[in-house]
């Protein structure tokens, strides 16, 4: 039984018994309860009342592959192989074994939840069932590997245009691949190659992790926050917003890989939240303030002895207290 399937039953938020859940769905009673104990055990809130059966408290917002597609215009939904899973280890790692037969599109995996999701330095991402956002990318570039430069930083802005469409205000840059909301994050951005350089092209993967409904997230030690935390006018809905990110990273990788990244330098530095603060990095010999990107997206600071750029795989910035 997948968990989907009794969740779907849930998601009306009335009272189904026991039994009729297991006749529903085939299996037996015990597995029933199983599948809601480990529901539960994920932060999804079910009362069980003594005998009536289960109820669905917590908001469900689960993945649909159709809706997905249904929201993406004709001509992204022709360039992409979309797969929706109830679980999986990585969306990246699932996406990497799809690149083999990809035959032209780009494949494209979310799941409701993730066991072995992965940030920045392999640091582990919290990935609770149906919270948040987890979505993967496979892309394919002409040329070497010099043609990535700034791709993280792209995909930020990617991103952040697909949050502005759905009423997402001030949304923030943090270089090289978080996304920030009033000193907050929540989100970042996972570029991967794979593999080595066939044929006059390269092939990265991109995953894209975003809080969505998150409101605890236990072992996280950075100030963190949500889509509905920070903006809760809005109904935030996963396919709606992964509909929105699918379609502005597939529209704006074509422009990225004729131009590169010089053409979205400046929509990047007016969301970067480092411009103008006091930094330090090289593990704290280097020092200056925030003064945005070049050309190529390594990260500049002035400092008493002018300009100075770092690379993403060298360093990480941090603001002085």
């Amino acid at each position: 039984m997948k968990p989907n399937a009794l969740l779907a039953l849930l998601s009306d938020r009335r009272i189904h018994s026991g039994e009729s859940l297991a006749k529903e769905l085939g299996v037996s009673r015990t597995a029933v309860w199983k599948q809601i104990k480990r529901a539960v055990s994920e932060g999804l809130e079910v009362k069980t009342i003594r005998g009536q059966g289960y109820q669905l408290v917590s908001t469900l917002d689960l993945l649909d592959r159709d809706r997905i597609l249904a929201a993406l215009p004709e001509e992204c939904r022709k360039l992409v192989a979309l797969t929706t899973l109830s679980e999986v280890g990585s969306t990246n790692a699932e996406v990497a074994r799809q690149l083999v037969s990809a035959n032209g599109l780009v494949p494209i995996v979310l799941a409701d939840a993730q066991t072995a999701g992965r940030g920045r330095r392999g640091r582990n991402w919290s990935s609770p069932r149906g919270e948040n956002l987890y979505l993967s990318l496979g892309l394919t570039f002409r040329g070497g590997f010099e043609v990535l430069d700034g791709l993280s930083l792209v995909l930020g802005v990617a991103v952040a245009r697909a949050l502005q469409s759905l009423g997402a205000d001030d949304v923030g840059l943090k270089w090289p691949n978080d996304l920030f909301a009033r000193g907050q994050k929540f989100g970042g951005i996972l570029v991967e190659i794979q593999g080595e350089l066939q044929e006059g092209q390269v092939q990265v993967i991109a995953g894209i992790g975003i809080n969505v409904h998150m409101k605890e997230a236990p072992g996280i030690d950075q100030p963190w926050t949500s889509l509905a935390g920070t903006w809760p006018g809005r109904a935030w809905v996963r396919n709606d917003l992964a509909a929105a990110i699918i379609d502005e990273v597939v529209s704006i990788v074509n422009v990225f890989e004729s131009g590169g990244f010089e053409a979205f330098r400046a929509e990047w530095q007016a969301r970067d939240i480092f411009f103008g603060q006091p930094l330090v990095a090289r593990e704290g010999t280097l020092a200056g303030r925030g003064a945005g990107v070049d050309n190529t997206g390594n990260y500049q600071l002035e400092t008493e002895a002018g300009l100075v750029s770092v690379r993403a795989g060298d360093i990480s910035l941090r603001v002085v207290p």
